[in-house]
């Protein structure tokens, strides 16, 4: 099959506990996309220098681009001072279904940090490569 690209715009939810939460889980998500960094099925982090994996066939849904967003006034803060608001990942994916798949097994999602209702999920028709 084909891959195709698609957008997830992720937001956390509002209440106010939604920061304290993400960043209790957000140890656990690092350990968790640095097996999957080691796997081939994510990127390197920007650090590491962002190579491009290559899929396997039990890892077909591959994340090009992934980072949690913050507010306009915490951009310049220090990373502990930083007001996390959702996060943003670009997936290239055989289909819509994978990558809803790959989202909802984040413990961003089964910790409660993500609003579930809010999520968007849409395939992207490129305009330009990444």
């Amino acid at each position: 099959p084909r891959s195709h690209p698609y957008l997830v715009w992720a937001p956390d939810y509002t209440d106010d506990g939604a920061l304290a939460r993400r960043m209790a889980v957000r140890p656990r998500h690092f350990i968790t996309a640095n097996k999957q960094i080691e796997q081939g099925i994510l990127n390197e982090p920007l650090e590491r220098g962002c190579v491009r994996c290559a899929a396997s066939p039990l890892t077909r849904c591959l994340t090009e681009v992934a980072g949690g967003l913050i507010t306009p006034e915490s951009q310049d803060a220090a990373l502990g001072n930083k007001k996390f608001v959702g996060s943003v990942l670009l997936y290239e994916a055989d289909s819509i279904e994978d990558v809803r798949k790959r989202v909802e097994r984040d413990l961003y999602w089964t910790e409660n940090v993500r609003d579930k209702e809010k999520q968007l999920l849409l395939p992207i028709l490129m305009a330009t490569t990444l």
